[in-house]
């Protein structure tokens, strides 16, 4: 076996011959053994690096699932938190809907309206009442829908109790403003409207009143809200007292022993306004009650019996 050296700076080679067996196989051996030594360790390291790369890989793949799984599970919560809410919204809105039937249908009653002219037991121009609906068997989209649904329920029932209230408003206004009732708490009726003899004369004479006799200083009640226009002594009356109601009404009480009410004061129905006396041309405590509409007098009767 002839193995070759190249020393020194000049590149010199030199051949050294080994012919020994024994010398020959240590060497083979050791050369083979160095070329085994690197190709396993070359084995082992390129090993290592290529498996790093995947490790790293996944590691942050499973990092990346583990975001995503946690985001998920805070969507579900979302999720489950709006529906409650939603299902808490839901039955609010049943309940004020229901309170919102029961309040109408208990002013249509008070206010002695028609049954079905104000039908708070049914959706206006639907034909029914919605059926009930389990909360919790409905999705969101179900459930915003129904929420919707009971919203305008809401509206269209607070559109029915504005109008049913500016009715009852207006109809206990007019309740208030035109005469009705007694204008006395007591006494009684002396003498009616129309044709009578005159008490003073013994002729029939045409009376434009009624005439309720009683104590003298007896309390005088208006029979309508209105506004005092007139307060004081007129030829034939005595002291009087004049109240407008509006809507061409007017009511008139005579012979007063003390008029308790000036000109321009708002009185209220049923308020003492007078006190009986025998004031004018009486004969006794009396009033002389009149009633104007339009300017003309007519029968009080049917506004005093109004309320009898």
């Amino acid at each position: 076996m002839n193995i070759i050296f190249i020393t020194g700076r000049r590149g010199r080679a030199r051949q050294l011959h080994i012919t020994h067996p024994v010398v020959l196989a240590w060497i083979t051996a050791g050369i083979s053994a160095i070329v085994v030594a690197g190709m396993v360790g070359g084995y082992k390291m390129g090993r290592n690096v290529t498996l790093a790369v995947p490790s790293e890989r996944l590691d942050s793949m499973q990092a990346e699932i583990r975001r995503q799984r946690t985001e998920v599970d805070a969507a579900r919560e979302d999720g489950v938190r709006t529906i409650d809410a939603l299902a808490v919204r839901l039955a609010e809105l049943n309940a004020h809907v229901v309170r919102l039937n029961a309040l109408g249908r208990r002013l249509t009653q008070m206010g002695g309206l028609e049954d079905g002219e104000f039908d708070f037991d049914s959706v206006p121009a639907m034909g029914g009442p919605e059926p009930g609906t389990d909360a919790a068997s409905l999705g969101v989209p179900e459930m915003t829908e129904r929420l919707g649904y009971l919203a305008s329920q809401v509206e269209n029932r607070q559109r029915q109790l504005d109008v049913l209230e500016n009715l009852l408003l207006n109809r206990n206004l007019s309740e208030q403003v035109q005469p009705q009732g007694r204008p006395v708490k007591s006494g009684w009726i002396s003498s009616t409207y129309g044709k009578r003899t005159d008490p003073f004369t013994g002729k029939m004479a045409s009376h434009k009143g009624v005439d309720f006799a009683g104590r003298d200083g007896a309390e005088i009640l208006a029979v309508g809200a209105g506004v005092v226009t007139y307060s004081g002594d007129r030829y034939g009356y005595g002291d009087l007292v004049e109240i407008n109601h509006g809507n061409g009404f007017v009511t008139r009480y005579a012979h007063n022993k003390i008029n308790l009410v000036a000109v321009g004061d708002k009185v209220e129905k049923g308020q003492t306004i007078a006190l009986m006396g025998s004031s004018g041309r009486a004969t006794g405590p009396n009033l002389h009650f009149e009633v104007l509409r339009g300017g003309h007098k007519v029968n009080p009767l049917e506004y005093i019996r109004a309320k009898d």
